[in-house]
């Protein structure tokens, strides 16, 4: 391990937001280690930071399991280098009526969406607090700030992620540790929406779904602030998006 080598973490490195944070990162001469639960689909996006010149990692990884996590923030920190920059961005945004909701799943979403970001978060705090610098971002969703009807699960979660980001930063700010929780409120441009909602998708030539390169940028934006100058909170939206 070189001592120069700087790494951003994504945790849930989709093909959209997560993938293009991991890209920014890459061109600022980070390296980037990706993780899914499968590392086959992690391919095409490490071959894509490649081609342009950066670094990248993936690792198949299930963030819900302690003994994963730790292995995989201890493995990171001793063959590539430091975790400069940690993003959790695993969402798991499934509509369901409370009336038919049931339990099994509403645990799987809160897993997902919430105590992975606790396990992951708190890992990679550890290393940082011992270096006493650092950059922790979490993503959030509008499903953080209000619950809307069918989605009790997700609502549940999201108001934990930013609840769990909100006591990090508070803790951890004073220890050199920028902790910023991202809302981003909107329909993403990804083959999903693409497919699904063709007539949301249209909006894309009106700049009325986000772009996740442009979603990227705010994340670079947050972990290169000063510290005097810290931001918490961070709401993206399309302009013509309604709140």
């Amino acid at each position: 391990m070189t001592q120069n080598n700087k790494v951003v973490l994504v945790v849930g490195a989709g093909d959209a937001t997560g993938g293009a944070i991991a890209k920014r990162f890459a061109r600022e001469g980070y390296i980037a280690c990706v993780t899914r639960r499968s590392a086959d689909k992690l391919q095409p996006l490490i071959n894509e930071i490649e081609a342009e010149g950066g670094k990248a990692y993936g690792f198949a990884s299930d963030a819900r399991k302690e003994d994963e996590v730790t292995a995989l923030v201890e493995d990171i920190e001793t063959r590539i280098g430091p975790i400069e920059a940690f993003v959790f961005n695993i969402g798991a945004n499934v509509p369901c009526s409370i009336l038919d909701e049931t339990a099994r799943k509403y645990f799987k979403i809160w897993e997902m969406a919430c105590f992975a970001g606790f396990l992951t978060g708190q890992a990679v705090a550890r290393r940082m607090v011992a270096r006493e610098r650092g950059t922790l971002l979490f993503t959030g969703a509008t499903a953080g700030l209000r619950g809307a009807a069918g989605f009790a699960a997700f609502a549940g979660a999201k108001h934990g992620i930013r609840a769990l980001a909100q006591s990090m930063a508070r803790e951890l700010g004073p220890r050199n540790i920028h902790v910023a929780h991202v809302v981003v409120d909107g329909a993403i441009d990804t083959a999903f929406i693409r497919d699904s909602f063709p007539e949301r998708y249209a909006l894309k030539d009106q700049d009325g779904i986000l772009d996740p390169a442009h979603i990227a940028d705010n994340y670079w934006f947050l972990h290169a602030q000063p510290r005097d100058a810290w931001t918490f909170e961070l709401d993206l939206r399309p302009w013509m998006e309604r709140w």
